[in-house]
């Protein structure tokens, strides 16, 4: 079981989805993985690559009802196929619920926990007037946290049970996403340059 190279799995990330958000999705969440994976001393590669290639098939195969092929079960054979290692394809089987895969490795839990919540930051960063992520502080994450008509679709329950089974702190764990994040607002298109060219 080898894994592959960033490039080789952002090869496949861009063969597989299109669709922008979802990539920002995607890269916020393997920044945060890799922040984490450097904090906890452990595989910052592994832990990088599986943030970044969480949602392979979510674009082409959204229906999490369909037992076949519905998210992430095409990815996981996909994973499996390609000879990809165990512990990655354990934390994207573990990260849908669904699937009745318990997260029981640092792995495992540190992805569920900086799934969701990068969502959150992003769209805390859209509705800044500069739609810079730099300029985001914590406590206006934490204030659209509070307001529960922003961004209805984000759980915060499950987020604060993940962050909890991380064994982080919730607040700490939005500044240290958030950071991460902040890191690489170049990718995320989330820098200002919109602004800076109009």
């Amino acid at each position: 079981m080898t894994l592959p190279t960033r490039a080789e799995a952002w090869q496949l990330v861009s063969e597989w989805i299109e669709n922008e958000g979802l990539r920002k999705h995607v890269l916020s969440v393997e920044a945060a993985m890799r922040a984490y994976a450097r904090k906890y001393g452990e595989d910052e590669e592994l832990w990088g690559i599986t943030g970044l290639v969480h949602d392979l098939d979510y674009e082409r195969y959204p229906d999490m009802e369909d037992e076949v092929n519905g998210h992430p079960r095409t990815a996981l054979r996909l994973f499996e196929s390609l000879g990809w290692p165990e512990p990655l394809r354990h934390a994207v089987a573990a990260h849908a619920d669904f699937l009745g895969v318990p997260p029981t490795t640092l792995l495992d839990k540190a992805l569920r926990a900086c799934d969701e919540i990068t969502g959150l930051i992003i769209a805390t960063a859209y509705v800044r007037p500069s739609r810079d992520i730099r300029d985001v502080k914590p406590k206006s994450v934490k204030k659209k946290w509070k307001d529960r008509r922003f961004t209805a679709a984000i759980d915060r329950e499950e987020i604060a049970r993940n962050v909890a089974d991380l064994g982080e702190d919730l607040n700490e764990h939005i500044a240290f996403v958030l950071e991460a994040m902040q890191g690489i607002a170049a990718d995320l298109g989330l820098d200002g340059r919109e602004d800076k060219e109009s």
